[in-house]
């Protein structure tokens, strides 16, 4: 309960664009988001938000996240960068979580979900991390995949082949992420990659506002 204790506790670290569309009063929006977010199932959201006298469906809750358009913060100068990529599963087909975290903070900078992997969407990837973040000067720790070194090249930015020690901070991200989606397999069922992609995003901001 402390982790869901703390992402509830501030009410002001975002706000909602779309209040006015909506019957449920922002409060108790924000504690489904929130709730949700931290690691509990749509299920389990909904029961706690009816015992609170708020009666929403599962669909609900999750068009709220949805809407939210939740991000990790812009504007971090961190002096390290470690990137790596894991498996999501979308339906039958195999899509790949990009993500970058500061390994001094264990924050996530960015992730994007792509449908494979190449240099060019690598470097896709990398040139959107520069435009959030002051990272020109930061060394990135990547591990020894072919693209992502040669987009690091190819862009000009620092970059060390790391096995273990701090690049570890983004296995850590991906083991949560993993555990906090374990109800449905780790694998997202009838939603377009863009859904999935928007609530990986918001699984990245509510990560940030735990640690």
């Amino acid at each position: 309960m402390l982790e869901i204790d703390r992402l509830i506790g501030d009410s002001d670290s975002f706000e909602l664009g779309f209040v006015e569309r909506e019957a449920t009063p922002e409060p108790a929006m924000k504690l489904g988001i929130r709730l949700h977010l931290a690691g509990l199932s749509l299920s389990n959201t909904v029961s706690i938000l009816d015992s609170l006298g708020v009666k929403r469906c599962r669909s609900t809750v999750h068009n709220w996240v949805q809407k939210a358009d939740l991000q990790p913060t812009d504007g971090a100068n961190p002096d390290h960068v470690a990137v790596d990529e894991t498996v999501i599963q979308l339906n039958d087909e195999r899509y790949w979580l990009s993500a970058a975290v500061d390994p001094d903070t264990n924050r996530l900078l960015h992730v994007r979900l792509f449908s494979t992997r190449t240099q060019a969407l690598t470097e896709i990837f990398l040139s959107e991390l520069r435009e959030k973040h002051l990272v020109d000067d930061a060394t990135f720790l990547v591990d020894g995949a072919p693209w992502l070194q040669a987009a690091c090249h190819r862009l000009g930015l620092r970059f060390q082949h790391v096995t273990h020690g701090n690049r570890n901070a983004v296995e850590r991200v991906f083991r949560e992420l993993k555990r906090r989606t374990h109800q449905f397999s780790n694998t997202f069922s009838h939603v377009e990659p863009s859904i999935a992609e928007n609530w990986l995003q918001a699984f990245a901001f509510a990560w940030n506002q735990l640690i």
